[in-house]
């Protein structure tokens, strides 16, 4: 899947008329999506909740359910103007369908550092035998502004920079939000699980699914949960992303004015398991092109991170630690949270 030492991205797959899905991305049987985009709306499994921020009445009622038996859910009335939500999934699809590939590769990503900067298609540092994902992105160094290197993001728009910057605030003023309401359904001051993670370290990542000729081999992402604290994602209208709860897959339908929350493991360490990261999955489909737009917002790989209640039941854990074992093990669902089990 090389051509010398650059990577094939999975739109160039597509420009090549693939027909076939190359075997790299062909997922083992165990993990392949059980049905197809086009029959996943049959499933009896109950979409995530959607928690309306304004309405305070019941607001920390609703939250402490979804975190507890979801660890995921949609917000609205979350304070983000929907016309930077338009602009951000604009900006981002323009960079993907409106520019050529040699344009696209001029913000390459350094194929052999996981989760650097740029424009990529792998998650990990692949060996032969790892399978693929069957999409692209473009990762940005958003937060604390010191990481910040706008000559990285792309500036094919006149607008594309400003947007990124406005949404980084926007996400980040809402992640403090919610994890200070998050702390407050366990009756810890509102400060506590924010103080615990300390400045967040965000990257947005756009993640891009090409129609893929074989989507009932393939995932656009595998079964994962995130490695940080809180993720925020919106996505487009075609949708595919599912969030496993009870054993089974529940597709998360786009909500155009939502935002969709995931808590991540370092909640879930610090929550001392009370709640729970979300373990997600993104399928693919044969007609349309996906977008999604992640926020992510970690710790400093300096900190350490603990359960804020006894007795614990998780061992303390250095966050770059934590992050250079997961690229090593890959994702698989929750093992790498799982390993620090006492």
């Amino acid at each position: 899947m090389e051509v010398g030492s650059n990577i094939v991205r999975v739109q160039a797959l597509l420009r090549d008329g693939k027909t076939e899905v190359p075997q790299q991305y062909v997922q083992p049987l165990e993990t392949r999506p059980v049905q197809t985009f086009k029959n996943v709306d049959d499933l009896d499994m109950p979409p995530p909740p959607v928690i309306d921020l304004g309405n305070t009445a019941s607001l920390h009622e609703q939250l402490e359910r979804a975190c507890r038996d979801w660890g995921a859910f949609h917000v609205i009335n979350h304070g983000v103007p929907i016309n930077l939500l338009d602009e951000m999934r604009r900006v981002s699809r323009s960079f993907f369908e409106d520019c050529s590939m040699d344009q696209k590769l001029k913000y390459s990503c350094d194929p052999n550092s996981p989760a650097s900067e740029g424009y990529g298609s792998r998650m990990l540092v692949a060996s032969n035998d790892t399978v693929l994902d069957w999409r692209d992105y473009l990762d940005h160094h958003t937060l604390p502004l010191a990481r910040q290197n706008p000559s990285k993001w792309p500036h094919f728009s006149s607008n594309y920079r400003e947007v990124v910057a406005e949404y980084s605030d926007r996400m980040n003023s809402l992640a403090e939000k919610l994890l200070g309401l998050i702390s407050e359904t366990l009756g810890l001051p509102s400060p506590c699980i924010k103080d615990a993670v300390g400045e967040f370290y965000q990257n947005i990542t756009v993640s891009y699914y090409p129609p893929c000729p074989q989507p009932e081999l393939t995932l656009g992402l595998q079964s994962h949960s995130d490695m940080g604290a809180i993720t925020l994602l919106i996505q487009d209208h075609v949708g595919g992303l599912e969030v496993l709860k009870d054993g089974k897959w529940s597709l998360v339908k786009p909500l155009h004015n939502g935002i969709f929350v995931i808590l991540s493991d370092q909640t879930e360490i610090i929550t001392n398991g009370r709640y729970k990261s979300a373990q997600h999955r993104a399928i693919t489909n044969a007609e349309a092109a996906r977008l999604s737009v992640a926020t992510f917002h970690d710790p400093a790989k300096t900190k350490i991170i603990s359960p804020a209640f006894d007795p614990p039941k998780y061992r303390p854990v250095k966050y770059g630690d934590y992050v250079s074992s997961w690229y090593t093990k890959g994702p698989e669902g929750k093992r790498n949270i799982d390993a620090l089990l006492l």
